[in-house]
């Protein structure tokens, strides 16, 4: 069809799609998704060859959050069932990331509720970063600890933090009736505080709040305009306890749609599907690597995921590789962006890198948590905590079966398994 061929054109060259064609990727039939996911496979190829990169988050602290964002488990206000504890001690934190670098994460995302770090905080997760990186070589560090204050992203950087993750979530014209106690703007910030720090900038989105497409479509512009290197693709896990427990909008086939979307608008960014993979697209996840070259390994913030184990064998039953250590994720102008950044201290909100040919260069993790799930460190096999049914689902394909709040990894006894 002469739209993907005009879309995979496009991404080859880094050029910016109309949002006219964004739109038309989010409106095509279920008998066209083979040739979209396909479409979108050859620019995803181009720029990250069958690589995809894993991550892995440590929870250094869940819930009793001050804000009310109404996709979070970990909201002022839910009654989700989550584990709730107070900061991990930077060995404990350690201990949790090594566990997933065991099983290959290349990446490690350092996660805190609240609405921000007092600048103690940032000086207790700098002594984490250390004590991560001095047990693991060669291991990328992700910090996810809400909005910044002047000077917060520099001694994050100083400490050797290689970047940093705030969500925008949805487009500015409804994030007001996602979130109350904050606003896009102050997201918007941050993400530009973090770039001007010389930090690579990871910013996302959260699929499936009741969003439209215009919106879906508005918050990836934006994603692109502020150059993120990383776009987590967040799928809604609607806990019971949060306002959002009966939002049941995705099925696997819009799933894939919006990650074709999003590869499509920002074709040499890694573009990630972060928390609500296994609930929203199943046993098409492995369809989905075809699009997005990184995913979150095993469980997240406040939400069970498939076993470590099962998402390797899914990467290498699907025909793709895990990106090793010493491999470059980012393609060589972004690389090269990034690092000129950095030494020259940093890049600004506008970085002269971005995804596209306008100029040339990513939680789950979300400040709170992603996708109200969250995202957290693999566990064990330890039975799933089942959530309270949800009513039934007003999207046919909808499983509200498969949410199952986390119980084991980093701040549990139970060991991790990745």
């Amino acid at each position: 069809m002469d739209l993907l061929n005009t879309l995979v054109e496009k991404g080859l060259r880094r050029e910016l799609p109309s949002r006219e064609e964004a739109l038309a990727v989010l409106a095509t039939s279920d008998d066209e998704l083979l040739d979209v996911v396909a479409a979108a496979g050859k620019v995803r190829r181009q720029w990250f060859g069958r690589r995809v990169k894993l991550n892995y988050l440590v929870n250094l602290k869940s819930g009793l959050c001050p804000e009310d964002c109404s996709y979070c488990s970990q909201r002022l206000g839910s009654t989700a069932g989550i584990l709730k504890y107070t900061w991990l001690k930077p060995d404990e934190a350690s201990q949790a990331a090594a566990a997933g670098v065991a099983g290959g994460a290349k990446r490690v995302c350092l996660v805190a509720s609240g609405r921000g770090p007092t600048d103690r905080d940032v000086e207790r997760v700098g002594k984490t970063i250390e004590a991560i990186k001095e047990q693991n070589e060669g291991v990328e560090v992700c910090a996810c600890l809400g909005l910044l204050s002047d000077g917060q992203a520099e001694r994050l950087r100083e400490a050797g933090a290689d970047a940093y993750n705030h969500n925008l979530n949805t487009s500015e014209g409804t994030y007001g009736e996602i979130t109350t106690t904050h606003t896009y703007q102050d997201r918007v910030d941050t993400v530009q505080k973090a770039h001007a720090a010389g930090l690579s900038a990871c910013s996302g989105l959260i699929a499936g709040m009741g969003e439209s497409d215009e919106d879906l479509v508005d918050v990836v512009y934006a994603l692109r305009d502020l150059d993120s290197d990383s776009v987590p693709v967040n799928f809604l896990i609607p806990f019971e306890g949060t306002p959002l427990a009966k939002e049941w909008n995705l099925t696997p086939q819009r799933c894939l749609r919006i990650l074709a979307m999003v590869r499509f608008v920002c074709p040499d960014v890694e573009v990630r599907i972060a928390g609500g993979r296994e609930v929203h697209l199943r046993s098409m996840q492995p369809l989905a690597l075809n699009i997005a070259n990184s995913i979150f390994l095993g469980d997240y913030l406040t939400s069970e995921g498939q076993a470590g184990q099962a998402d390797l064998d899914m990467i290498a039953d699907a025909g793709f590789e895990v990106e090793g250590a010493g491999t470059t994720t980012l393609p060589k102008h972004r690389a090269d962006a990034l690092a000129a950044a950095g030494a020259a201290g940093g890049c600004g909100s506008s970085a002269s890198a971005g995804c596209g040919s306008q100029a040339e260069a990513g939680a789950g993790c979300g400040s709170h948590a992603e996708a109200g799930g969250g995202c957290g460190p693999c566990g064990g096999h330890a039975p799933q905590a089942q959530a309270p049914e949800a009513e039934p689902a007003e999207v046919p394909g909808a499983r509200t079966d498969l949410v199952a709040v986390r119980r084991r990894g980093a701040g549990t006894e139970l060991a991790p398994n990745a």
